[in-house]
């Protein structure tokens, strides 16, 4: 059974929209779209190049897979580390609307998304992965269906745009599998979900405290 493993790029103010350019989500008047262009180093090129060598496949929202199908299949380069596995693999995007996809090797999700991720999951041969589509990903992590999240923070404050985490989210505990800093200042972090958070408390024990340390 594959893994369904999820790329995300946010700003430290939590943004995730529209990193790659401004002009690809306009969405509620954001015009700060590419703003992670100038933080493109040799380190974050080689981070990028790992994650997609391990891609069996590619489940994306209905924004980001149009985004996608709009560039990629332009790289016609068998070798490009990323277009490669995304031209070549199987893509599926969630919709509920859109019938006739136009980029090869695309099939539509539009049942149950918890059944149907889980069967796409038993049959991909490597990660099943999510990049991007913020709301798709939420949902993801609300059905206790991913496995790792890559998160990529930024070093950059936007002050508005669309959040990852929102109010309402379902609470979840992640472990630090891994993390190192690129050359440029982007975090890049992978964590496993770990399940429900833990809960503690800093109270001091009931009873006579001795704030001496004399005995």
């Amino acid at each position: 059974m594959g893994r369904l493993v999820s790329t995300v790029f946010i700003t430290l103010d939590g943004v995730y929209q529209a990193p790659g350019g401004p002009q690809e989500d306009t969405r509620g008047g954001f015009a700060q779209g590419g703003w992670s262009f100038p933080y493109g180093d040799d380190d974050f090129g080689r981070f990028v190049t790992e994650v997609f060598a391990g891609a069996g496949g590619f489940l994306l929202g209905r924004r980001t897979y149009e985004i996608f199908a709009s560039y990629w299949p332009k790289v016609t380069d068998p070798a490009d580390p990323v277009a490669g596995p995304l031209n070549a693999l199987p893509k599926y995007v969630v919709s509920t609307t859109l019938r006739a996809p136009g980029w090869s090797g695309t099939t539509v999700v539009s049942g149950d998304l918890a059944q149907e991720v889980t069967a796409l999951r038993e049959r991909t041969d490597g990660e099943l992965q999510v990049h991007g589509s913020g709301a798709l990903l939420r949902s993801l992590l609300d059905l206790r269906l991913v496995d790792t999240l890559h998160v990529l923070t930024f070093p950059v404050v936007l002050g508005d745009g669309r959040r990852l985490f929102t109010d309402g989210a379902v609470p979840t505990r992640f472990t630090h599998r891994s993390g190192r800093v690129t050359g440029s200042g982007v975090c890049l972090h992978t964590y496993d979900v770990a399940g429900s958070p833990e809960y503690g408390s800093y109270d001091l024990p009931e009873g006579p405290q001795d704030v001496t340390g004399l005995r």
